[in-house]
């Protein structure tokens, strides 16, 4: 039998305030445990929460930048559980009247096709505390640190039909939300984390099969993972005569596998109830149009934009625009050098690889924008050849100066002259008077391969100096005359 997957997702954003969404406490990730916890996070009797309007602008950001409807009034509501580190005993949450309603967002797949994936809603919602298992001599300590930190919640339609479209969805909501500048999207900090609905049903069948949700996976590789796994465990659980329970699973990285942690809760088990200590949020038309004028170029158009101004194609445009850092430097450097194409090629390639090499964000990059612009533009000029290019970038990795700088220092600049080339391409076939009988009386598909032992020859010679197109040149006049 051949099986569909169905993937929804719920996607949980931290937002990047400076305070939490019901008081005042601060949000600094990696505080001394307990000592970012007011007594209104604490839920103390008396106190009283305040929502934080930096919260609400940035869910409404969010809403218009994926095309959806922002609820003119939404409303707080209290989800109600028991668990050690919800001091209050119940979570502030939206529920029926979600600030963000239906929208959607198209994500890019690795064939270069698009998909559009449907957007439920995104609510906000305070975060809870955090169990710590390690050092307690077989006890768990809490940290409140986190309570109330304000979370958007986006809720995907069950629009995703692979693993590979769940990682290009979540990679496209990380993107989005560092452009916005409303999320940091830290995934091993915990600031942007995803519960993963999976469930399987026989190819052609309308109706979805029972789903289980793996919750809190925090990177886009253990999302695949989870996800690859979790079909193969269902699939094989129903052909085994067996049925899909709905329950709430753990993945585990180590073993690569997911694990039952409880039965999925239905949202008439955590008794939802509108806040009585927040009034409904009315937002106006005027508010709305002011956040809509502060919304940058987002990640689809710049891609767009990429693609008409620069004549890239779909992929480069869209490795190049997958963070508003990567565009940026990449901007800059094209800004230096007037070459997109060259650009590209350099930043997806040599400075790419670089940066993975060393583990560092682009943002840390070792080679200034400018200093990788500048060399591009003494390969334009034929100062220097591509070979010698990565001299030169290398030298500018480990911060040696600018292109110019190591050029000169080193004395790297490319041999134009036609003379100078006439006479050491003189003596290369001098010393290798054999191979020239060879090549000369052999047939044209035995000199394309011959030719290649000259040129490479030559550039040893000059070591890498020459201009590989005017040794080219030369080179065929002086073995063919």
């Amino acid at each position: 039998m051949q099986w569909e997957t169905v993937i929804g997702l719920e996607i949980h954003a931290q937002l990047s305030t400076q305070s939490k969404i019901f008081s005042g406490s601060a949000t600094t990730f990696g505080a001394e445990p307990n000592t970012q916890a007011s007594l209104v996070d604490l839920g103390m009797p008396g106190t009283l929460p305040v929502l934080n309007a930096e919260a609400v602008r940035m869910a409404c950001k969010f809403g218009l930048a994926i095309d959806a409807e922002i609820a003119e009034k939404n409303v707080f509501a209290r989800k109600n559980y028991f668990y050690p580190d919800l001091p209050k005993g119940y979570q502030t949450s939206q529920m029926d009247h979600p600030i963000v309603g239906k929208g959607h967002l198209d994500i890019t797949l690795e064939d270069g096709s698009t998909r559009r994936i449907g957007i439920t809603r995104a609510h906000l919602e305070e975060d809870a505390g955090k169990s710590l298992h390690e050092d307690f001599h077989g006890m768990s300590g809490i940290d409140l640190n986190r309570a109330g930190t304000p979370l958007l919640e986006i809720v995907s339609e069950p629009d995703i039909r692979s693993a590979k479209e769940a990682v290009a969805y979540v990679k496209a909501i990380h993107a989005l939300v560092r452009y916005l500048g409303i999320c940091d999207g830290n995934m091993a900090e915990g600031s942007l984390r995803c519960d993963c609905n999976v469930s399987v049903r026989p190819k052609g069948q309308a109706e979805f099969g029972t789903r289980a949700e793996i919750k809190n996976v925090n990177s886009f590789r253990f999302i695949e993972k989870a996800i690859n796994h979790e079909v193969q465990r269902q699939i094989e659980l129903i052909e085994d005569g067996g049925k899909v329970v709905q329950e709430t699973r753990l993945y585990d990285p180590n073993k690569d596998e997911t694990r039952s942690m409880r039965s999925k809760e239905e949202a008439n088990d955590y008794r939802y109830f509108p806040c009585p200590d927040l009034l409904p949020v009315v937002i106006e038309q005027s508010f709305l149009d002011e956040v809509r004028a502060s919304l940058p170029e987002l990640p689809g158009q710049k891609r767009e934009r990429f693609e008409r101004e620069f004549g890239l194609s779909t992929y480069d445009a869209s490795v190049l625009s997958a963070s508003r850092e990567m565009a940026d430097y990449f901007e800059q450097v094209y800004a230096t050098c007037g070459d997109a194409k060259l650009a590209a090629n350099w930043v997806m390639g040599e400075l790419s690889s670089l940066l993975n090499k060393e583990g560092l964000d682009i943002e840390q990059s070792p080679v200034p924008a400018e200093h990788l612009g500048g060399m591009i533009l003494r390969i334009k000029d034929d100062t220097i050849s591509g070979k010698i290019a990565k001299m030169v970038f290398e030298a500018m990795a480990a911060g040696e100066g600018s292109a110019d700088e190591i050029i000169e220092k080193k004395g790297l600049k490319q041999v134009t002259d036609s003379g100078a080339i006439e006479a050491m391409l003189d003596e290369v076939l001098a010393a290798n008077a054999e191979q020239v009988e060879q090549y000369r009386a052999s047939d044209e598909a035995k000199r394309g391969k011959m030719f290649g032992f000259f040129v490479g020859q030559a550039m040893k010679a000059s070591k890498g100096k020459a201009n590989p197109g005017q040794v080219n040149q030369l080179l065929k006049k002086k073995l063919e005359g």
